[in-house]
């Protein structure tokens, strides 16, 4: 299968311009592409997978990826998706988190002379003469069309800043510099970033006439892998310090019956053949199938080694294994009153709870198990014994630490 087909058959391609163009162009190397990331937080997420994944893809393809990390963009700040503006970053906060972003991106993509490269649209953005670029640039935009994208209509009834009204003439031009300097051919973003990347398509066939060769390509269903990203505690990041290998590979393994052969064909490198023969996967196998995702994604992000050890831990807390890294909390012996200390405070101490109320209130509903045994009593103690060795606290069926007495 040719790797255009196989983008269409994971359900990767929502919409195209030119189709029979750019599934020439990607199945036989000739594209280069970029997918552009605002650093606007020192970690990846798993919103990002899905572009990584498809970058890492196309390049081992035979095509050539441009990573456009936005340290220019980030001072303006997109308003697709959001309800309200972001707030403004500092210069030194911006490059930091471009820094991350370098770190993070090379598990997924090779760098170097003839491979992929990566660029900083701070570069050409920050040095822009503002009545040059009205003249050079705000010429080819109708304000008109500008307003009727979805990115912006969302927002008008809150109020939209001028500053995020430049964000798609920013974002048009990165694609315009890109493809004069380094002959960037075709552009990949999410289906909510539809209305900017026609914008730059657009700008290079005004200012360069119209056998400029610039195509579009849009993610299916971008808009929720950006939902991937967030769970009830936050972000579930790809920096291992924010979010453990153990907590990346329990996110997976909690997907739910409906997305888990979804998130296979769209996430992991497994053969579609292979990944064809779940489809009549029904309720325990669905679990295994789960299993599958989990430790194939923490793989590709933290190497077989700490996948090995989550699938591990895993197993510890569900059955069916030994003991590996389970998530710990230590506590010291001020939470001790005769000897014991009560369980929501070692909820609070655990980070399982924010406060004693909800710890009280997650007892009381039946949601709070000491070493597998539910807790029904609000008053509930631990003893120190206990402690020292370490018990595995609960709350609900996801969140989970082993608290040790230090």
């Amino acid at each position: 299968m040719k790797i255009y087909d196989e983008l269409v058959a994971r359900g990767l391609i929502a919409q195209v311009t030119d189709e029979k163009e750019i599934r020439d162009m990607v199945n036989e190397g000739r594209a280069v592409f970029y997918i552009g990331f605002d650093p606007t937080a020192d970690s990846l997420h798993v919103g990002h997978f899905m572009a990584l994944c498809l970058m890492k893809r196309l390049q081992m393809a035979g095509n050539r990826p441009i990573v456009l990390i936005g340290g220019g963009t980030a001072y303006i700040g997109d308003p697709s998706g959001r309800t309200d503006m972001r707030s403004m970053m500092t210069p030194e906060t911006i490059q930091h988190n471009c820094d991350c972003f370098k770190r993070q991106m090379s598990r997924f993509i090779e760098f170097g002379e003839d491979k992929a490269i990566m660029v900083n649209n701070a570069d050409w953005l920050l040095g822009l003469n503002y009545i040059e670029l009205l003249r050079d640039v705000g010429a080819c935009f109708s304000v008109n069309r500008m307003l009727s994208a979805e990115c912006y209509r969302q927002r008008m009834e809150k109020g939209l800043s001028f500053l995020e009204f430049n964000y798609m003439i920013m974002q048009s031009y990165d694609f315009y510099h890109l493809f004069r300097k380094y002959g960037c051919n075709m552009q990949f973003g999410g289906d909510d970033q539809w209305s900017n990347m026609l914008g730059g398509t657009e700008l290079i066939r005004r200012k360069l006439g119209k056998d400029a060769y610039a195509m579009t390509i849009t993610l299916l269903l971008n808009s929720e892998g950006k939902k991937m990203g967030k769970t009830a505690s936050g972000a579930v990041w790809l920096d291992p310090n924010k979010t453990t290998p153990f907590e990346f590979y329990q996110y997976w393994r909690n997907v739910g019956d409906a997305d888990v052969l979804k998130c296979i064909r769209m996430l992991t490198f497994l053969p579609l053949e292979e990944i064809d023969k779940m489809d009549s996967w029904e309720g325990s196998r669905l679990n295994e199938a789960k299993d599958i995702l989990a430790y194939e994604l923490t793989k590709l992000v933290h190497g077989e080694a700490e996948a090995e050890a989550a699938r591990a831990s895993s197993r510890a807390l569900f059955g069916g294994g030994s003991e590996g890294e389970i998530p710990t909390a230590t506590v010291g012996a001020e939470v001790l009153t005769d000897g014991r200390c009560d369980v929501i405070t070692l909820l609070c101490s655990a980070g399982l709870v924010t406060s004693r109320s909800e710890g009280r209130r997650a007892i009381e509903q039946g949601g709070v198990t000491v070493d597998g045994d539910k807790v029904t009593d609000v008053k509930a103690t631990v003893s120190a014994e206990a402690l020292a060795s370490g018990v595995l606290l609960r709350k609900g069926k996801k969140s989970y630490k082993k608290v040790i007495l230090a």
